[in-house]
Order: structure tokens, then sequence, then C-alpha cells
């Protein structure tokens, strides 16, 4: 199995791409088993070269946008399922996040694949991009209550909400929380990126039950919760 890497770029020509983004193109851009994906072939390969990446590698670029996704996401996925790794760059910024993208990192999820980032400042920003859920609208609802009974309140109060939340949590209340999810017999999915940027990153998607089966006690961890759009 491959992995989908998203990689952030600047907003700007005139910047640098991020030294660890730019360091681990370089390494994999000229391999067989590695996708390039951009969103506007003029502009990336500007871009390409401007970082001083292998002229050759342009060559490689395979078109995802709007216009052309639907047709070849379903091949992208096989090849990715095959062991290969794709990088998906958008022409700015973060790839994924209110971008074209989603569509991808969405199926990516749905076959299984591991999916990751290259550095990116944002904790909440990159949760909605790794996270794959449509997020034309979503409610960031900042920090849930500590003590009850205004926590409980508080939660069943957000999920009356349809839109993709955006919960944040201590780290040591966790497992807590999942097993409060468990308990409100919540049916929406959800993503939880934890230590995100760090060497012990995951990205999980699913229920809240089959998070606690796959990481019994997963201890004190920084994370931020995503629940996904409500399909009534």
């Amino acid at each position: 199995m491959g992995e989908l890497i998203l990689v952030p770029t600047p907003l700007q020509d005139d910047t640098p791409l991020e030294p660890v983004a730019l360091e681990r193109l370089k390494e994999s851009c000229l391999e067989e088993t590695t996708l390039l994906l951009v969103e506007e072939h003029k502009i990336a390969r500007r871009r390409w070269l401007s970082w001083g990446l292998p002229r050759e590698a342009i060559e490689k670029f395979i078109l995802v946008n709007e216009h052309t996704q639907e047709k070849i996401k379903s091949d992208l996925i096989k090849e990715i399922r095959k062991g290969k790794k794709a990088f998906l760059m958008s022409d700015t910024g973060l790839p994924a996040f209110c971008d074209p993208g989603q569509t991808l990192v969405e199926l990516a999820h749905r076959s299984g694949i591991k999916v990751s980032s290259t550095p990116f400042p944002n904790s909440i920003a990159l949760a909605v991009a790794l996270s794959g859920f449509p997020h034309g609208q979503f409610s960031f609802s900042g920090f849930i209550p500590v003590k009850e009974p205004d926590r409980r309140e508080w939660m069943k109060s957000q999920l009356k909400k349809s839109e993709m939340l955006i919960w944040m949590e201590t780290p040591y209340r966790l497992q807590k929380l999942m097993e409060e999810l468990v308990e409100m017999n919540l049916s929406r999915e959800i993503f939880l990126g934890l230590d995100l940027g760090g060497p012990d990153e995951t990205n999980f998607r699913g229920s809240a039950g089959e998070f606690l089966k796959r990481f019994p006690g997963p201890g004190k961890r920084e994370f931020v919760l995503l629940i996904g759009p409500s399909k009534t």
C-alpha cells in the first residue's frame, strides 16, 4: 500500500518551499513509484523550477483539478494501492482545504490509504485537509466544557448542527471523550489528528468505537477532533 501526501505550497511565487517538503520531493520525484499531482501545469511548472527541483520531473505531472479528477481519481487510487507514493500540490496553499483535492483524500480514506502531509503550521486547517470530509461549511466550536452537566449538554447541542464540527480538548481527556461519544451513540464519522507534525503523528478516520478498539488506552496525546457532516 502506498501513501497520499499533501504538500502545502507558499502563497507567493518568490517564497521558498518549506525545507522538509523540498527535501522529500528532491528524494522522491524521479522515482518510478512516485506520482506528482498538481492543479495546473503552467503554474506548477513555474514554481517547481523556482524551487530548484529537477526539470525532468515535470514530465511526470498529473493534473488533478475540478475538470480532471472525476475521470482519473479511481485510477490514481489503484496506483497508490499498488504501492506508489503520491504527492498532492495545489497552485498555492494547503491542498484539500477548500480545494478540489478534498474528494481524492476522501477516496483515499475509503480505500484504506494512509494520508499525511509535509509540515504545515496550523493544526486546525491541516486536520480539515487530512480528514477528507466535505467542508463547504464547518463549525469551529473550540474547547469542550470540563464540568457536568454543562459538558454533556454542550456536546448534545453541538451535534444538532449538520455541518462538520471541530472540537478541541486537552490531551489527557482523549479516551474519556471517545467513550462519551460511544455512550451518546454517535453515528457520524470522526477524524482524529493525533500529534500532528510530530514523529508520532497518527491520523484516524472512522467511528469513536473503532478508535477505542484500535488504540486501547491511547494515553496523553495532542489532538484535534473533527466530526463529519451529518448524512441526514
